[in-house]
């Protein structure tokens, strides 16, 4: 027994956990210094900080130890030697002295001052002369943390047991290279996935908005973040808040401003109407025969989106919607909180879990209840931390729906058929109180493009390989209107469907290039009729949460980049995006900006389009301010 604790696996094994231990000591005191900021942790939450803690206390060992790791392990008698011992035991007191204990302790202090972790930003971009004489300051203001920190670097060389004699199982010929071979090939697996956050078909490797799957608290999200996981997780993205400064702060809100006061009454009045929003995977607007009929006058299958089109005739459809990004992540900001992404998908920025008012959290002020659906595993692709930033309160996922309804229906890749869990969904909207809010992400119509086997053979072939995806998740829908639609809490719901962008795979060739390949499919249905008509103007994702926030009766000011497109005619008609340079789409045509210094590179020469150029840079200017301030909310 005791040569099996004193072998290298063994030994690697209680040095990690010592790690684990400071990186809790630390947030302990992290706490306590910041704890009239951060409020007081309720007895029932405890267990699901503790498990976020400990899921990026991982990543934050692997970051800074996964060399450590991995050497400790190699599969040659080298690391027996002196030296090698000495430089391991070296490495681990420094590099973790530095990463694991001074960064977790000095971001207690900054914590105070900036209200978000300490990432590459402060490391990298910081342009103060005096920081090394205010570290000091600092650090003699604070000296208990700095006593704590020499405590914890003598805590991981005491518990180093650098004076251990290793002994491995296997000592000699064959067995010693072929067993250390396996432990180090299984180590590195686990490295790789601690990295990630887990190894699933679905994970999306961790970021710091995945804080939020822990806590609904964005306060108490910093309390479950560690570095270095902050600091490395954040580089190459930590500088994107530089830009361009074209309007003093008393002109930029006169060119844009995302601040919107609604007025005291409006067109179409749905108070009280629960909200039912479904973002629906690749449904470029080119797969509907009713947006584009003229794509299949002389085809022989006239679009793939029958049940669809058919609600688009009796609801109000955009007839030129346009996404606001190209990836499933930049979505969901759009949609539910009207803030896009530019340079860097806003959900992957560590300035994403700043204050805001999003759509959930404000209907939750209002009685309703939230929740987000989503057929993937829970936390996968970032779609469930970033709905629980929003406000959403009950996130239900694959592990829900298999609990009740068995593992059969899981679609080998990405997560519960379409078909089955739209099924669900009804099943648990069913038994919401009202009114509720609600938003469901589609999975089926995504590569590899295949459909359940039992409609091989009956869904149209179509001219692309997401065709027969597009037309399965149609008759999804189809069967989920025919199931539920005679519900009472159906028939006072308001439908939103909306893309999340569209399909890699093109048929039009007008959709292979801007603006096309951001034209999606979007409209409102109400199954009372109450809604009815085309906007032909251009509308974007970011408008969907000020239009609902109108239908459904608010009359407080919000904050929003998109428009109210039933009730603020005087706000811009366009689709912002970012693909290496700033685009709008207007009526008059597309404003591009260079990104460096957004000096306009392609706009029509009229003087409505360099107006509407004039409050493209101030939208631009207004996102990076806020992002500055980490603050989204009207009362900035």
């Amino acid at each position: 027994m005791k040569r099996l604790l004193h072998t290298p696996l063994a030994l690697l094994v209680w040095r990690i956990a010592l790690l684990y231990a400071a990186l809790m000591l630390c947030r302990a005191a992290f706490w306590v210094y910041n704890a009239a900021l951060l409020g007081p942790p309720e007895w029932s939450e405890l267990g699901q900080l503790v498990a976020g803690s400990l899921k990026f206390d991982t990543v934050s060992v692997v970051y800074a130890d996964g060399v450590f790791i991995l050497l400790s392990l190699l599969p040659l008698h080298l690391r027996e030697r002196r030296w090698y011992r000495g430089m391991l035991f070296w490495y681990y007191v420094i590099v973790n002295a530095v990463l694991i204990a001074a960064a977790n302790l000095a971001d207690t202090v900054y914590f105070r001052y900036t209200q978000k972790r300490f990432t590459a930003d402060e490391i990298f971009f910081a342009d103060n002369d005096n920081s090394l004489q205010l570290a000091g300051k600092f650090m003699a203001e604070n000296w208990y943390l700095v006593l704590l920190w020499a405590g914890l670097v003598a805590l991981l060389a005491w518990g180093y047991r650098r004076r251990t004699h290793e002994e491995s199982v296997f000592s000699r010929g064959w067995a010693y290279y072929a067993g250390g071979t396996a432990v180090f090939a299984l180590a590195a697996g686990l490295s790789v996935a601690g990295m990630r956050g887990g190894m699933t078909r679905m994970t999306r490797p961790i970021t710091l908005s995945n804080a939020m799957l822990y806590t609904a608290d964005s306060g108490k999200a910093n309390l479950i973040l560690s570095n270095p996981f902050c600091i490395l997780r954040t580089i190459g993205s930590a500088g994107s808040v530089k830009y361009r400064k074209y309007f003093t702060p008393e002109e930029l809100p006169q060119r844009f401003t995302p601040v919107h006061r609604p007025a005291d009454s409006a067109a179409v009045d749905l108070t009280g109407r629960n909200v039912m929003i479904f973002i629906m995977e690749s449904m470029s607007a080119e797969h509907s025969a009713f947006l584009h009929p003229e794509l299949y006058a002389d085809l022989p299958e006239k679009g793939f989106t029958p049940f669809l089109d058919s609600l688009m005739r009796n609801g109000l459809t955009f007839k030129r919607m346009y996404a606001n990004g190209s990836r499933s992540i930049q979505a969901m900001p759009s949609v539910l909180g009207s803030i896009p992404s530019f340079r860097t998908p806003f959900v992957l920025m560590p300035q994403s879990l700043g204050e805001s008012r999003q759509l959930p959290a404000m209907l939750a002020d209002k009685g309703y209840a939230t929740a987000f659906f989503c057929g993937s595993e829970r936390g996968s692709m970032g779609f469930g931390a970033y709905a629980r930033s929003a406000g959403v309160e009950r996130l239900v996922s694959r592990e829900d729906y298999e609990a009740k309804h068995g593992t059969g229906d899981f679609d080998g890749y990405w997560g519960i058929w379409d078909e089955e869990f739209l099924q669900f969904t009804g099943e648990e909207l069913t038994a919401m109180p009202e009114p509720f809010f609600a938003a469901l992400f589609t999975l089926s119509s995504h590569h590899p493009f295949v459909v359940p086997e039992k409609y091989a053979a009956t869904l149209p072939e179509g001219y692309t390989r997401i065709h027969k995806g597009v037309a399965y998740d149609d008759r999804a829908f189809r069967l989920f209107f025919q199931r539920f639609g005679g519900e009472e809490w159906f028939r006072r719901t308001i439908f939103v469907f909306v893309a999340d962008h569209v399909s890699s795979e093109k048929f039009a060739e007008e959709t292979r290039s801007y603006p096309g390949n951001m034209h999606v499919i979007g409209f409102i249905y109400t199954p009372d009729g109450a809604l009815r008509g085309e906007v032909g103007e251009i509308t974007q994702q970011l408008d969907i949460m000020p239009t609902l926030l109108g239908l459904t009766g608010n009359r407080k000011p919000y904050f929003a980049f998109g428009r109210d497109v039933l009730n603020e005619p005087q706000r811009p008609r366009w689709s912002v995006s970012y693909d290496g340079r700033f685009r709008a789409l207007t009526g008059e045509g597309a404003i591009v900006l260079d990104d460096s210094d957004m000096d306009v590179q392609e706009c029509p020469a009229t003087p409505a389009a360099d107006s509407l150029a004039q409050n493209f840079r101030a939208l631009v200017q207004q996102y990076y301010t806020h992002i500055e301030k980490k603050s989204y909310t009207a009362n900035d």
